[in-house]
């Protein structure tokens, strides 16, 4: 059994006794700097990941790796602060959006770091392959990386105009995939000596994609947690949301 004091602290009993702890209970402001730790650990690894990719740096891609150990123990760390922070009571309405939007949002940001590395593989799998990147995949990473940096402002500066850049942004990324996606098809097929190769730059452009997604979801989130309100779903349309626009937000 658990127990709460009135000093803020949390008992932790374990089946013996001797083992019990008491651990302070984390506040939201707690899970913000932690949250902004790992969002600046991911958007590094993500653009290491990306000038990898553009530069065909094999020794850079070698090292993306090594920052994921990091971010999977931070995203350990803030699950584990979410649940002792709803265990602090009585929680403001805020603090309530504040403690679900970490928690979706954590999972959001450690999935971007596995991307990197991922992209970061396909990389070092091209080392010994001579075939030209698509333009539509070299100019892929821009809005890629405008939409990182706009989602995780967004997150650390509670910005509502940069999470709304960021579903602006989306339909470019999805643009650059769909031309990507058939140009390297198209190439597979004229060049089936070169398919694995192909294939890999094909990998790299669904990564980058899923990147864009997971910045969609922390802009969604940033703005359930500063407005209080849910655009899932597709109730954001270019621009408009279905019961009125991002702008009545403000």
């Amino acid at each position: 059994m658990n127990d709460i004091d009135k000093a803020g602290t949390i008992q932790i009993v374990e089946n013996d006794p001797r083992k019990t702890q008491t651990y302070p209970l984390p506040s939201t402001e707690s899970l913000i700097i932690s949250l902004t730790r790992m969002a600046t650990m991911v958007q590094s690894s993500v653009e290491r990941a990306i000038e990898a990719l553009l530069t065909r740096n094999y020794e850079l891609a070698g090292s993306i790796a090594l920052g994921e150990p990091p971010i999977n123990a931070m995203e350990c760390v803030i699950d584990e602060h979410a649940v002792r922070a709803l265990l602090a009571h009585p929680l403001r309405e805020r603090d309530v959006r504040v403690i679900v939007s970490t928690l979706k949002v954590n999972k959001d940001l450690e999935r971007m770091g596995d991307l990197a590395v991922s992209i970061a593989q396909r990389v070092v799998t091209l080392a010994n392959e001579q075939i030209a990147t698509p333009p539509e995949l070299t100019a892929m990473p821009g809005p890629v990386t405008e939409m990182v940096r706009d989602s995780l402002g967004a997150l650390i500066f509670q910005n509502f105009s940069l999470a709304q850049n960021v579903l602006q942004t989306e339909p470019d990324v999805d643009a650059f995939r769909n031309l990507s996606y058939n140009r390297l098809l198209d190439s597979m097929k004229d060049h089936p000596s070169q398919m694995n190769a192909h294939f890999q730059l094909l990998l790299s452009s669904r990564y980058l994609e899923r990147i864009a997604d997971h910045c969609t979801n922390i802009a969604e989130n940033v703005i359930y947690w500063i407005r209080g309100v849910d655009i899932r779903h597709g109730k954001y349309q270019g621009g408009n949301l279905s019961y009125n626009s991002l702008e009545d937000l403000e």
